[in-house]
């Protein structure tokens, strides 16, 4: 025989109070399994390529495991504050008995899709380069190769600067669709298309810069901007990816390329 016995507040019916505790235990059993699975689930795609994928000609340019098709810009090899930690491409920037400075693909790319996930600490800057030209005559990345702008929102420039925000073409112009960063600690997706030198970015799926490289507006752009003391900037239509080392902890993963044919349809 039942001892306790409780109100229901839906029916009015009694229940046994054991139905209470045994519904409260199996709720407090159950949900640390599906956390636990939902995680599962998410690092079992995490750095991976789908089936579709892999029909499509994506390719892996981080296993999450290794460093393997980058290295550090004109230092190849050089141990770096450059590391990989839970299934990320990290970069850290408290260490100081190492090189800092940009990671680059071994590899060149001139029309292509690459998408990125990205997160960044509070009052970070970073950024992701292409075409960028590797040679001891160039100082750094970004002195040839445009930027796709990361940052988080508390750093001054996001408020001072709309040219600075996450999704721009570093400086150049504002997004061309409004759109919010995730908050600070989550993943976003980014996205570079480039066709013939015309160039597409995306944040989160949206459109966020169109562009040009061929063109004589591109020119008097670039000519009116502080890279004007830099001659190979912008003027290339092939080149390295490349991930900036600024002045915060920036994390990279699923880092996947589609090499596409020269075709504007391709930025359909």
């Amino acid at each position: 025989m039942t001892d306790y016995i409780c109100l229901s507040e839906n029916t009015g019916n009694i229940i046994p109070q054991p139905f209470f505790m045994k519904k409260t235990l199996y709720s407090l059993w159950l949900m640390p399994l599906l956390l636990l699975a939902a995680c599962a689930g998410e690092q079992n795609t995490v750095n991976q390529l789908s089936e579709q994928e892999k029909a499509e000609g994506w390719q892996l340019l981080f296993d999450g495991k290794t460093m393997k098709g980058w290295h550090l810009y004109n230092k190849g090899q050089t141990p770096s504050a450059w590391r990989v930690q839970n299934g990320e491409l990290y970069c850290q920037r408290e260490m100081f008995d190492v090189e800092h400075g940009d990671l680059v693909s071994d590899r060149e790319y001139e029309n292509f899709d690459f998408m990125f996930e990205w997160r960044i600490e509070a009052q970070g800057n970073s950024g992701v380069f292409f075409n960028v030209q590797e040679r001891s005559d160039i100082p750094a990345a970004w002195a040839s190769g445009p930027e796709y702008q990361l940052l988080e929102k508390t750093h001054a420039d996001y408020a001072a600067n709309p040219k600075k925000r996450p999704g721009c073409l570093y400086n150049f112009a504002t997004v061309k669709n409004e759109v919010e960063p995730k908050p600070t600690g989550e993943w976003n997706q980014g996205r570079i298309k480039q066709v013939d030198g015309k160039v597409e970015f995306y944040l989160n799926g949206v459109l966020t810069a169109e562009q040009d490289l061929t063109t004589s507006e591109w020119q008097e752009m670039v000519a009116n901007s502080n890279f004007k003391s830099f001659p190979e900037f912008g003027k290339h239509r092939k080149g390295r990816l490349g991930l900036q080392d600024w002045a915060k902890g920036v994390a990279f993963r699923n880092l996947k390329l589609r090499e596409t044919g020269a075709s504007t349809s391709e930025m359909k």
